[in-house]
Formats: C-alpha cells, sequence, structure tokens
C-alpha cells in the first residue's frame, strides 16, 4: 500500500500542477489582453483630452469675438447643475435643455452689432 499510496498521491500532486499552470497561462493571457486594452484606452482618452483642449480654444474665441463671458455661463450652469442635483423637483423645466436661451439673446445682439461693420 506505500508505493501505491504514495503514486495516488504524486499523480495528484501532478494533476494539480498541471491545473495551476494552465489557470496561470490563463491569467497570463488575461493581464496582456488587459495591458493592450488599457494601453488603447490610454491613447484614446489622451487624443479626446487634446480634441476638448481645441474645442475650447475655439470656443473662447467665438465667445471673446461674440462679447460672450464663458466664465459667467460656466459658472451659471454649475450653479443650476448643483441646483438639479439637490433634488428640489420644482419642476421649473431646467433640464430640459433650454440652457443656452441665456446666451442666445447676447450671441444675437453681439452678431447684429457686427453685421453693419462687416457689409
Amino acid at each position: 500500500m506505500g508505493i501505491g499510496g504514495t503514486a495516488k498521491k504524486l499523480q495528484k500532486v501532478a494533476e494539480m500542477g498541471e491545473e495551476l499552470y494552465k489557470r496561470m497561462n490563463d491569467l497570463r493571457a488575461q493581464v496582456s489582453e488587459m495591458r493592450e486594452t488599457v494601453t488603447a484606452t490610454h491613447e484614446r482618452v489622451d487624443g479626446l483630452e487634446r480634441e476638448v483642449a481645441e474645442q475650447r480654444a475655439i470656443l473662447e474665441a467665438l465667445a471673446e469675438r461674440e462679447g460672450i463671458d464663458l466664465d459667467a455661463v460656466v459658472a451659471e450652469t454649475h450653479i443650476e447643475e448643483a441646483e438639479g442635483a439637490a433634488g428640489d423637483g420644482d419642476g421649473d423645466g431646467d433640464s430640459d435643455g433650454d440652457e443656452d436661451a441665456d446666451i442666445a439673446p447676447d450671441a444675437d445682439t453681439a452678431a447684429a452689432d457686427d453685421t453693419p461693420s462687416q457689409n
């Protein structure tokens, strides 16, 4: 029984070792795939950050040209978002996309002021 029992134990240890080896290889493949995904995501995020910076510069230039105070518009938007997040639930309709209505009159006035000088 000593040799037969030992052989069974060794066989069991060998099977466990093979299973562990398979799991380690699977884990290595998953880690490698995750690294590739993280690298690709990082590259996409970098590209999006550059694009957002370019768009911000364009918006700032247009706002300056039209006489719009971007800092005031951003501050007002943050205040409205904070009030909405507070959950006052008064149903005043601020979340229906009409935030631009506050900006449009100034932009139209500035555009109308610039129109005669362009002709």
